[in-house]
């Protein structure tokens, strides 16, 4: 690597699942001769992370880990067999860190499913950190007038729900609804929804998240705090229930209830990933109505510069609040507590 990056960086680690997260030096990462070494400005910061670090899904991860999948930076040193990067390149660090690209999920398309994905902040040393690596092929490309902070949450969070809003596979004019909706994931799948011509009724609950989603383009708000029939409201608001659900909160309830007012031929899309929650369909409703429940995971590598894209042209703004580095403890506190709008967002220098 060149003598211009330093041996030590500064990080956020964590030596056991629960455990104090460390704000301390560690050393720079070696990338490996298929990996891009990038220089991480900014992280965002995503609930799966708060998994990460609780260590509460059935899924290991490595130990000590540096978490984060949100990474937005610029390349300074890639192995030799790296092609189609320079140095000085924008690059994104995302959940799939790198997949086999042999096996038939890879083949088709689908790599984050590949049984051998290495992921990013969670078996591979992630984005809360000032220098990162990321397989070449996996890293996305970010358009060099792209403002990095605003970038970063478009790497899992607006991937996440625009792949979520192409599985729902709507046409325009159609109603989406979002529970979850004032969320880092939320706000961005209303914009995307409202890019991709649906019409959008957001569920979350205050005022004060009512104002913010209606501001982001949702065309009807439905508080789950005040409104006690939640199933009836959405029906109504959307004349017999949306055509499609984005579940991107972590409400069991919510997304049982979802299932409830989705209209007939309906797409509920299972998002959100409470731990050990389960969905419960009404198997004769179900039927009857002919509703498709999918699940949907996190995009793939056109599915990423698709999302990018639509940032690029402006038509995704991500609400974001910059922080420092040292700052995620706070944050994954307010992400527990259920008081964050929009998406908090690293700076690698503090």
């Amino acid at each position: 690597m060149s003598s211009s990056i330093p041996k030590t960086q500064k990080a956020v680690v964590f030596e056991k699942n629960g455990g104090p997260l460390e704000f301390k030096d560690i050393p720079v990462p070696t990338p490996k001769s298929t990996e891009l070494l990038i220089h991480v400005k900014y992280s965002g910061v995503c609930h799966t992370d708060l998994h990460a670090w609780k260590g509460d899904w059935p899924l290991d991860t490595k130990l000590p880990l540096v978490g984060g999948h949100e990474g937005a930076g610029v390349v300074v040193a890639m192995g030799d067999n790296v092609k189609g990067w320079k140095i000085g390149d924008y690059a994104g660090i995302k959940w799939l860190n790198g997949s086999c690209m042999n096996c038939e999920y890879c083949e088709q398309g689908a790599e984050p499913n590949c049984p051998e994905a290495d992921l990013s902040g969670y078996t591979h040393d992630g984005s809360f950190q000032q220098y990162a690596t990321a397989d070449a092929v996996q890293a996305a490309k970010i358009p060099k007038e792209a403002n990095l902070s605003e970038a970063a949450p478009i790497l899992c969070a607006g991937v996440t729900v625009y792949k979520a809003l192409k599985t729902a596979d709507l046409k325009a004019g159609e109603w989406v609804c979002i529970s979850g909706a004032a969320g880092g994931l939320g706000s961005l799948a209303i914009q995307y929804a409202n890019a991709m011509g649906y019409r959008v009724v957001g569920i979350d609950g205050g005022a004060d998240k009512g104002e913010f989603v209606k501001k982001l383009g949702a065309e009807v708000y439905i508080d789950f705090t005040q409104e006690k029939d939640i199933v009836s409201a959405v029906k109504k608001a959307t004349n017999g229930g949306p055509h499609g659900v984005i579940n991107v909160s972590v409400s069991e309830k919510a997304i049982d209830q979802s299932v409830e007012y989705v209209r007939p031929l309906g797409v509920v899309v299972l998002v959100g990933l409470p731990a050990g929650s389960k969905v419960t369909a009404p198997v004769f409703e179900s039927v009857v109505k002919s509703v498709q429940i999918r699940g949907s995971y996190v995009g793939n590598r056109k599915d990423t510069a698709e999302a990018l894209d639509f940032f690029a042209r402006g038509l995704i703004k991500c609400p974001i609040k910059i922080v420092g580095l040292s700052e995620l403890p706070e944050v994954f506190k307010l992400m527990e507590e259920g008081k964050i709008l929009g998406r908090y967002v690293l700076d690698t220098s503090k």
